[in-house]
């Protein structure tokens, strides 16, 4: 199949997936069904960010939820101290983490830093943002920041989750665009190099350090997109929910289940994980860390037996049933 096949596929995918959800928010009027189309976009949303940088870059982050934070800090900021517009605060959160990343992967990729130690040092960036946060007053320190409810559109909030369903969806579909550039656009082309080899990438004249830094400013634009949602759905951010393991996790997770450097792979994951979550959770009621124990099972799981993830199985499974009929 050619590349522009390929593309038209995917656009034909992105398209079916805005109707889908367009038409569930319109008729979905069940809060809990409500909510979990929410949660699976948000979701989809970190983790396409990480798969960017992770899947298609080859750059795993451990720490992903420094820019996770500083969106939604950004975001909450912006309007309770300088009464930004909260359309205007999701572009200053995005800019502002791309300028944090831009500093994290300079520091990182100057110094020739990857595979574990690169994860460990986005880690420790999270770690030190996290105390920061707790330790200047403008955060709120431990106590956190409160978004005031004024329910309408013009300020990002809505009386159900159906508006939301719709900003999520956006915000997804964006990711998923720039993912689909950088599948079939050069830089994406230098970018799976730098992941498959890159002292081979870089001996064909890759500016391997440029290319990286692109992926890392990219990846975490979109995941402070999703810190800056996070605050406009639930109101309120602390130093550990901005900058604790949680956010990392789910995005890495996601990925990982669905299938790391595929563009299907980071929905079908979110899916999936939220479903078990909210099955586990209405047969064994709200047990504490459950979330975690299934997420720790299914990784596993995933990486003995499906280690390309679903979308990898899936495709797998396509070939062998196209080489069977043929």
């Amino acid at each position: 199949m050619s590349t522009f096949s390929r593309m038209k596929i995917d656009l034909l995918g992105m398209i079916a997936l805005a109707v889908v959800v367009s038409f569930l928010a319109i008729t979905v009027t069940s809060g809990a069904w409500q909510n979990f189309c929410v949660m699976v976009l948000y979701a989809t949303l970190l983790a396409q960010a990480w798969n960017i940088l992770g899947g298609y870059g080859g750059q795993f982050s451990f720490g992903h939820s420094l820019f996770f934070g500083v969106g939604a800090y950004a975001q909450i900021i912006a309007q309770l101290q300088w009464s930004m517009n909260p359309y205007l605060a999701l572009l200053f959160a995005g800019s502002l983490a791309v300028l944090v990343a831009l500093w994290v992967g300079f520091l990182s990729f100057r110094y020739g830093l990857k595979g574990s130690y690169f994860a460990l040092v986005t880690l420790a960036f999270a770690e030190v943002f996290r105390i920061l946060a707790f330790s200047v007053s403008f955060t709120g320190a431990g106590v956190g920041l409160m978004l005031p409810l004024k329910t309408s559109s013009a300020n990002l909030q809505f009386a159900d989750k159906s508006g939301f369903m719709v900003v999520a969806l956006v915000l997804v579909l964006l990711a998923f665009a720039i993912t689909l550039y950088l599948k079939h656009s050069r830089i994406g082309a230098y970018l799976q190099a730098v992941r498959d080899n890159e002292d081979a990438a870089r001996a064909v004249g890759v500016n391997c350090f440029r290319v990286k830094l692109i992926a890392i400013a990219l990846s975490g634009f979109l995941m402070s997109l999703g810190g800056a949602f996070y605050v406009q759905v639930f109101q309120y951010i602390d130093p550990t929910i901005a900058f604790g393991a949680t956010s990392s996790v789910e995005a890495l997770v996601a990925a990982i289940v669905g299938g790391i450097g595929t563009l299907w792979g980071p929905l079908l994951g979110a899916l999936v994980l939220h479903g078990l979550s909210d099955i586990t959770r209405n047969l064994f009621g709200q047990l504490p860390g459950i979330n975690w124990v299934i997420y720790g099972v299914v990784l596993v799981t995933m990486v003995i037996f499906l280690p390309r993830g679903l979308m990898g199985g899936l495709t797998s499974l396509w070939a062998r049933l196209k080489k069977s009929k043929a």
